[in-house]
Order: structure tokens, then sequence, then C-alpha cells
């Protein structure tokens, strides 16, 4: 995956002309084209160069950091922070997540994510669509009580974010060109089928060109790095001041792109 989004509209034709070229043949479609139920998705990028996870939505902050007992930093407005997360930490659509066995405050994060298409460095914002091959829904599961923790000493998240599958990409892939404009898009976070949020990718402080721009001054992007918007205003269980338990599903849907569904289980 990381190949064909390199390779860009080269491979984006090359695929689409072998889908229709399928397509174009009704015993040829039998064979070579699957149904839902005849396969099962892996993460949208298996093991992406790079996780980039920034805080865009100044909702979030607001109703989460007076639960810290702070205010949000001033710097926030100032640049557009992220952390990194592990590439090899990620989930897909359907993937059951199991919760940590030392975490007792367990959370989703609801984000849309932006897939690096071309790489380069002191990208100029206004350049930085070009370098964004497409979107996907992002669950960015966190343990609560392992980030706090480690974050207290003024470094991380790491544990906290980086434990088996707790970085969920997917139900798919939609190419930039078939997206349309991304910040029109709704979006709504359900838990065990109630709706938990509604907003809008609009409303992102920070836009994912500031990101782009930010992030490759004085340095290298690469195709497939991941960039992650932060969290959705109360697209988490921590705004609502809840967490959650094993058995409990999330469906994470944004308009265009689909919905991304995962069960949390417990630690053997």
């Amino acid at each position: 995956m990381t190949e064909l989004v390199a390779g860009g509209q080269v491979t984006l034709d090359a695929i689409r002309a072998t889908h229709e070229w399928a397509r174009a043949d009704s015993d040829r479609a039998s064979s070579a084209l699957l149904g839902d139920s005849e396969i099962t998705l892996l993460p949208v990028l298996p093991k992406p160069p790079l996780i980039r996870d920034f805080m865009a939505f100044e909702q979030h902050l607001q109703n989460i950091f007076p639960r810290l007992g702070r205010e949000i930093p001033p710097e926030w407005y100032n640049i557009p922070v992220y952390y990194k997360g592990n590439p090899s930490a990620v989930g897909a659509h359907g993937d059951d997540v199991t919760i940590p066995s030392d975490c007792k405050e367990m959370d989703f994060e609801f984000e849309l994510a932006a897939v690096i298409g071309r790489g380069g460095s002191d990208i100029a914002r206004e350049d930085a669509m070009a370098h964004i091959f497409g979107f996907t829904v992002y669950n960015d599961l966190s343990a609560r009580d392992l980030q706090q923790q480690e974050m207290s000493v003024g470094l991380g998240p790491a544990k906290g974010k980086d434990f088996a599958r707790a970085h969920v990409f997917g139900p798919c892939l939609v190419t930039i060109d078939e997206i349309g404009d991304i910040y029109s898009k709704s979006a709504e976070a359900f838990v065990n089928g109630k709706s938990w949020c509604k907003g809008n990718v609009g409303d992102m402080h920070w836009k994912f060109e500031d990101m782009i721009a930010h992030a490759s001054r004085h340095e290298e992007l690469v195709p497939g790095e991941i960039f992650g918007s932060g969290t959705f205003g109360g697209g988490s269980a921590m705004e609502q001041g809840k967490f959650l338990s094993a058995g409990d599903t999330l469906d994470l849907k944004i308009q265009g792109i689909g919905t991304l569904h995962n069960r949390l289980v417990s630690a053997m």
C-alpha cells in the first residue's frame, strides 16, 4: 500500500483500468471481483512510515483541559502541535482491540486522517493539499491512566497510545480527487449504537495545510505518512466524564469515507 500511495496517479490509473477491465465482462467480473463478505480488511496502510497526530479541534481542548485542571496552553494557538505514534501498532475496520491489562481508564478519540502521497520538505501552505493522497477515519485509542502517568514527567504519550491496534484506520482510503471538499464533511461517533457526538471537519482550527507546512519545515515528509486531525469536539469518553469497557462497540462515521467499526475486548 505504501508503494501504491507513492506511485500516485500512475498507480491509480493502473488500478482503475484493471477494475474497469474486470467489470467489462460478466464472467471476468464474477471471478475477479469479491464481495464484502469474502474479504477481511487490513489497516488502510498496514505499516505506515510514521503517524503524526495533531490537536486541531479547539472544542475538544475546551472540553478536556478543565477535566485535567488546566487551561489551554497559549502556544496551541501559535503552532499545530503533534505527537508521533508507533507505525506497528495499527488496526483495521472490524478488529477487536484488546484493552491493556494495566489500563483502568480506556478511551477512544474520533479523528480524521490524511495520508501523504507526495513527499517533500519546506512545503508551502498553499501547495500542501497537492501532497495528500487521500483520507480515512482514525480511532486513536487511549489508555488514559497510563497516558497521564507518563506525561506527568514531561514526555509522551507513549504506552498510553501505542499498545496493539491502538491506531485504527479505515474502513477505506478515499483518494483526494474523489472526496470533494474535505472541510464540508459531517462526522458522528456512536458508542454501543448511541450517538455520542456530531461535528464537522470544517470546525478544525488547524487545517491539514497548516499541519503539512509545519511538519515539513526543515524535515522530509515521505509517502504513506499519516496525519491525524486530533479529536472532534465531544469525540472521546473523557470529555463526557466516562470511560469504556470490554464489550463496548465504536462506530465512527465521516461523510464521504464511511463508518469505522471496532469492539473492545478484555486481555486474556
